[in-house]
């Protein structure tokens, strides 16, 4: 298995070539922290009776990345992946799940959200949040998804050096 490449952020730029940078930057850390282990490592729990996993991780962010670049900004109709009930915890639960359905999901909604992004007009482009009752500018759910992966990656640190000791990333 090749190692995930992780570019570092520009010290300098415009605010949307930022926001990309840092949440690739933090996408690709998620896939670093799962780099070289096996399907039954990913799936190990934090501490039972929790379901935290990398895996669950890694099925949790593609919930986040479906639900608010193609339901909120793009305003597509799609159902949640493992979530039918909308419910993103339940996407953490990776018991019987493998690493290749859960990163194709991930990798293919990543792929969606830079799509959605790059052929937005402008980081003031809106969506509705059901959740929240309001809407809200792409340039948010941009700082929202650096804030959410920067948060789980911090338990994917954790996760990880519980595995096999690997530290740093």
């Amino acid at each position: 298995m090749t190692a995930t490449e992780r570019i570092a952020p520009p010290l300098t730029g415009g605010e949307r070539e930022m926001l990309r940078a840092f949440l690739d930057f933090h996408r690709a850390t998620l896939a670093m922290k799962c780099d070289g282990l096996t399907d039954e490592e990913l799936r190990l729990q934090s501490s039972p009776p929790s379901t935290l996993s990398l895996l669950g991780l890694v099925r949790h962010m593609a919930e986040v990345e479906r639900t608010w670049f193609r339901r909120v900004i793009n305003k597509e109709d799609v159902p949640f992946v493992w979530s039918p009930e909308g419910d993103f915890q339940t996407a953490y639960d990776a018991r019987e799940a493998d690493r290749a359905e859960a990163f194709a999901a991930w990798e293919a909604e990543v792929e969606h959200a830079r799509r959605i992004e790059r052929e937005a007009e402008s980081l003031d482009v809106t969506g509705y949040m059901p959740r929240w009752e309001s809407d809200v500018s792409l340039r948010l759910v941009m700082l929202h998804l650096i804030h959410e992966y920067a948060r789980h990656n911090g338990h994917a640190d954790f996760l990880r050096e519980s595995i096999d000791g690997e530290v740093g990333a």
